[in-house]
């Protein structure tokens, strides 16, 4: 349990939070801890505010206990690599983007019917992951065949791509003005990180800190890098 908690401790924030508090607020729901109706997606609990549980909820049972490890291991293994590269060091952008792409998976999983939002979300984090590293061949275990896309899939990956037409390819290859920024007070509670320089698909570097950096600065200045490896 030692190693467990040390290995634990040492995940960044955003991804630290998430990947535990799905498994928490799931394995609850499944022992009935909490009652289910109370974690799933639905305008009751909008009009009331009831925002945190359905954010990490997960239906365990044994038809979906395997969908729920795949979903964790690409939760922990993606957004590990987003926190930790891309947005280095600047906890207050990824923690943006997380709620920027929840936001849009609450708001159509209202119109579309989606009551657990995982799936969503996963799919959303790992869509922007693959567009920034699209050179990197990557493989999964033991050749795993999945089902073809469904719904909530498509609904993930459309999320993803709003978000990252938005922050990243409009400012970039179109030459366009910022359209989505980090409000200022997720900066006054998740400060950037001095030092750290990341860029896509490479891992992040330490450097001397500039005077003349801002922590305002949002997530991308200067030139844009290359793709991939």
């Amino acid at each position: 349990m030692g190693d467990i908690g040390t290995w634990f401790s040492t995940l960044p924030t955003m991804t630290k939070y998430w990947f535990g508090g799905t498994i928490a607020v799931s394995l609850m729901g499944r022992f009935g801890l909490l009652n289910p109706h109370w974690l799933i997606l639905h305008y009751g609990f909008i009009y009331n505010f009831h925002l945190l549980p359905y954010s990490f909820y997960y239906p365990i049972n044994p038809a979906t206990g395997f969908h729920f490890l795949i979903n964790l291991y690409f939760l922990y293994n993606y957004s590990l690599r987003l926190e930790t590269g891309m947005f280095a060091g600047r906890p207050a952008d990824y923690l943006f983007m997380l709620l920027f792409m929840w936001t849009c998976c609450v708001i159509v999983g209202l119109l579309a019917g989606f009551m657990v939002l995982m799936d969503a979300m996963v799919i959303s984090v790992l869509y922007i992951w693959c567009q920034l590293n699209k050179d990197m061949i990557v493989s999964f275990w033991f050749g795993t065949q999945f089902k073809a896309i469904g719904m909530v899939e498509l609904a993930g990956i459309l999320i993803g791509h709003f978000y990252y037409f938005l922050a990243i390819k409009y400012p970039q290859d179109f030459g366009g003005v910022t359209l989505i920024q980090t409000p200022q007070f997720l900066y006054n509670w998740f400060p950037n990180q001095r030092g750290y320089v990341a860029g896509f698909g490479q891992a992040p570097q330490f450097r001397r800190p500039d005077r003349g950096d801002d922590d305002r600065g949002g997530l991308f200045r200067g030139r844009g890098h290359t793709l991939g490896n």
